[in-house]
C-alpha cells in the first residue's frame, strides 16, 4: 500500500482497526485523545463497538468483560489514566484473557504535564498491578513502528492469552510522518475455545481470577510463569545500528533511541566507534543481546527520558563486564542529539571505572549544570530555570 502522511495517534488507531479490533473502550486524556476521537468515528462506521466510558476504571473493566468473550479489544490512555487501570489489568492477567493497551506517556509523576516522557517504564514493564505477572511491552520510535507494533500486539496478546502494551510517548502520538498502513483484516468469526459465549449445547466455561485455595493459585501462577518463559524465548525484538565494531554501545528505546541514533551517526562522522541497540520489546527485555555485546564493548551508555528505569535492566545484562554510564532527561524534556553526542565524547575522553555508579554520576553532573554555571546544554538550562 502507498505511504501516507499520518499522525501517530491516528495511525495507531487505524492500525488497530486493520488488525481486526472489535471493541474499543476509553476515556480522553492528553496526549492520546486523538486516538480515542479517531476510534469514535471509525468504529461505528464499520459496525464495531466504541464506548467512551465514564472513567479509565470503567474503561478497563469494559475491556475485561469484552475480552472474556474472545473478542479483540483494546483501550488507550496516558500515565494518570493507566494508573487508574491497574486493578483491572491485574484481574485481566489473572483471568488469562488477551487485550491490547496503548500508553502514550506524558510527564509525571502525578498529573504532571502533557509533554513526552518515558516515566511509565517501570509501571508497565514490571506489570503494574498486584500479583505475580508480566505483560508484553512494545516500544516504537517512529510512526511506522507504532503501526507495525500495534498490529503485532494483537497477535501476541491472542497467541499467549496475555496483555500486550504499546508503550510510546507524546511525541510519537503527536508527530506526523509518512507511513504505510497494513491491509484490512476482518475480525475473527470463530471464538477461541476458552471464551464465554453461552453454554447452549456444551459444558459451561468459567473464567475467573479468584483462587481461594493457595495451591490452586500457585498452579495458576506456574501456568502464567511457564507462558512467560515461552514469550521470553520467542518474542525478544530489538534493532542494531553500527554495532559490528562498536567500542561504545548506546542503549536507548522509543523516541530517546531515535534521538540517540542521530548522535551516534554524528559521533561516527568524528571517527568514534560507537553503536546503538534499541529494544523494540522492553518486556521481554533483550538481556542476551546486551550480554553478548558486553563481551566486546569497552563501555555502555544508557539514554532515557526518565531517571534510569531501563538502566537497571541494562546493568543486569552487562553484569559488571563493562562500565555503564547514564544520561537522562525528566519531566517531559526531550534530549537534543548534541547533548547525547557530548556524553559520547565525554565517555571517550574519560572512560568510567568498572565500579562506577551510573545514576549517581549522572545526577552529580546534572546538579552542576542545573546550578547555572553555563556548562550545560541550553535545554538543561531552560529546564532548571523555567
Amino acid at each position: 500500500m502507498a505511504r501516507e502522511l499520518l499522525k501517530g495517534n491516528e495511525a495507531m488507531a487505524e492500525a488497530a482497526i486493520r488488525a481486526g479490533v472489535e471493541a474499543y473502550f476509553g476515556y480522553p486524556i492528553t496526549p492520546q485523545t486523538e486516538l480515542l476521537e479517531y476510534m469514535a468515528r471509525r468504529m461505528p462506521e464499520l459496525g464495531r463497538v466504541f464506548v467512551q466510558a465514564e472513567s479509565e476504571i470503567a474503561a478497563i473493566n469494559m475491556v475485561y468483560g469484552a475480552a472474556c468473550t474472545g473478542a479483540r479489544v483494546m483501550t488507550s490512555s496516558s500515565g494518570p489514566g493507566i494508573s487508574l487501570m491497574m486493578e483491572g489489568l491485574s484481574y485481566i492477567a489473572g483471568t488469562e484473557v488477551p487485550c491490547v493497551i496503548i500508553d502514550v506517556m506524558r510527564g509525571g509523576p502525578g498529573l504532571g504535564n502533557i509533554a513526552p516522557s518515558q516515566g511509565d517504564y517501570n509501571q508497565i514493564v514490571r506489570g503494574g498491578g498486584h500479583g505475580d505477572y508480566r505483560v508484553i511491552t512494545l516500544a516504537p520510535a517512529t510512526v511506522q513502528e507504532a503501526i507495525d507494533l500495534t498490529v503485532l500486539a494483537f497477535d501476541l496478546a491472542e497467541r499467549y492469552r496475555t496483555i500486550a502494551v504499546v508503550l510510546t510517548d507524546g511525541s510519537i502520538g503527536q508527530m506526523m510522518e509518512p507511513a504505510e498502513l497494513p491491509p484490512m483484516r476482518e475480525p475473527p468469526r470463530i471464538r477461541p475455545d476458552w471464551a464465554v459465549t453461552g453454554a447452549q449445547g456444551r459444558p459451561r466455561r468459567v473464567l475467573t481470577s479468584i483462587y481461594l485455595d493457595p495451591y490452586e493459585e500457585e498452579k495458576t501462577n506456574r501456568r502464567l510463569l511457564e507462558r512467560w518463559q515461552q514469550i521470553q524465548a520467542r518474542e525478544v525484538r530489538y534493532r542494531e545500528y553500527y554495532l559490528d565494531d562498536a567500542e561504545l554501545v548506546v542503549v536507548s528505546f522509543g523516541i530517546a533511541g531515535r534521538v540517540a541514533l542521530s548522535a551516534v551517526r554524528a559521533a561516527r562522522a568524528e571517527g568514534i566507534r560507537v553503536g546503538l541497540l534499541r529494544p523494540l520489546t522492553l518486556s521481554p527485555f533483550p538481556y542476551a543481546a546486551i550480554e553478548a555485546l558486553s563481551r566486546q564493548a569497552e563501555a555502555f551508555l544508557v539514554v532515557e527520558m526518565n531517571s534510569g528505569q531501563m538502566l537497571d535492566d541494562v546493568m543486569l545484562a552487562v553484569a559488571r563486564r563493562a562500565p555503564v554510564a547514564f544520561y537522562g532527561r525528566m519531566g517531559g524534556v526531550v534530549p537534543f542529539p548534541e547533548e547525547i553526542l557530548e556524553e559520547i565524547r565525554r565517555l571517550v575522553r574519560e572512560p568510567p571505572p568498572l565500579e562506577a555508579a551510573p545514576r549517581e554520576a549522572w545526577f552529580r553532573r546534572m546538579g552542576m549544570r542545573g546550578a547555572g554555571n553555563g556548562s550545560g546544554p541550553s535545554g538543561m538550562r531552560e529546564a532548571a530555570n523555567p
